[in-house]
């Protein structure tokens, strides 16, 4: 494999478990990785965001580390960002066990980083000491969730990362409105023109002008969970991982699956609607993830037990098979969707 080369010129040899298969990567600890920002594409990723941050006139530059998320701790100016992608072999397995790689897409990982740099821009000014930043956003102080309800049809937040994440604690709210009023040509007075998530703006907008060009008040340089001090292995960071992600006794939509599959005698010779969806199951989890911004190993658990439900039924496939993967995969967003309104349904923080 080539060495990696960043935008400073800097290359990164390739490590030896590059070559190891999955099942001897997760046998490795975190800390033994040897993992490093400089030379690898985050690097590259990560001076853009001071780029942009220098282009308005800031004199504040957050401090960036490793560890097993993305956050920004509390009272720390700085930027934690997920091991795995700083190295493509570490993506492969990220996709592997969660069918998706959050950040490793450019476009992705700069709305992260403005997202992320709206928390470190907040404790290196402790912004959220303020009476009108606590008047508009809530308290800081506010106990965060392990669940939040979002409600898709609000107007009082601004909407930047997947599953409404404003709507989860006042430091979020902040955050996702800082990315919006960070981001070049968001033409946000124009597109939450009429929204009470303006007034947000407007505010942030008048804020920022007030402290680009001071010193942050703030200036530790700590690094939480780096990833050069976690034992644990990548094995138990995965499990960890999908039981987070992981969902409740499902729902069975049976009168839904008969809608769109056949139980009729008459049809016992066409494919079985198990096996139909078990073929385009990555297809149709994409097109949803896409559709809803759920996280797709969170769908992909919800389309096994959909599969087996129709396996239950004995459901057959008739029909253009491109119509039905495309209601298939409606029919899931509708649910997806419609248990973000619902009342019962929370989601994981």
């Amino acid at each position: 494999m080539a060495a990696a080369r960043s935008r400073s010129g800097r290359t990164a040899t390739a490590p030896p478990w590059v070559r190891y298969s999955d099942e001897k990567l997760l046998e490795m600890r975190l800390c033994d990785l040897d993992l490093e920002i400089a030379a690898s594409p985050l690097e590259d990723r990560v001076e853009e965001l001071y780029d942009d941050l220098a282009r308005r006139g800031f004199r504040f530059r957050p401090h960036v580390w490793l560890s097993s998320d993305w956050f920004s701790p509390k009272g720390v100016p700085g930027i934690a960002i997920p091991f795995y992608l700083v190295h493509k072999r570490l993506q492969r397995l990220e996709r592997a066990k969660m069918f998706e790689c959050e950040g490793a897409d450019r476009k992705e990982c700069t709305r992260i980083l403005r997202h992320e740099c709206g928390h470190a821009l907040q404790h290196a000014y402790r912004l959220h000491r303020r009476r009108r930043w606590q008047q508009l956003f809530g308290r800081s102080s506010k106990r965060y969730p392990e669940h939040y309800r979002p409600d898709p049809t609000s107007r009082r937040y601004v909407q930047h990362l997947r599953l409404y994440y404003a709507q989860s604690h006042p430091d979020e709210d902040f955050a996702e409105t800082f990315a919006v009023w960070m981001a070049p040509r968001s033409k946000w007075k124009r597109r939450y023109s009429g929204w009470p998530a303006l007034k947000k703006l407007e505010y942030v907008d008048e804020l920022m002008d007030e402290v680009k060009g001071k010193a942050p008040l703030e200036r530790s340089r700590r690094r939480v969970d780096d990833v050069s001090r976690l034992n644990t292995t990548l094995a138990e960071y995965y499990r960890e991982k999908t039981e987070l992600y992981a969902v409740g006794q499902p729902e069975v939509f049976d009168s839904d699956l008969r809608k769109l599959f056949s139980d009729d005698p008459r049809h016992a010779d066409h494919q079985r609607a198990s096996a139909f969806l078990r073929r385009h199951r990555a297809e149709i989890r994409n097109l949803v993830a896409r559709w809803t911004g759920e996280y797709q190993y969170t769908l992909d658990q919800v389309l096994t037990d959909m599969i087996e439900r129709c396996r239950e039924l004995k459901l057959r496939a008739v029909g253009l098979e491109r119509r039905l993967v495309m209601d298939f995969a409606v029919l899931v967003t509708v649910q997806t969707m419609r248990s973000h309104f619902d009342r019962r349904n929370w989601i994981a923080l």
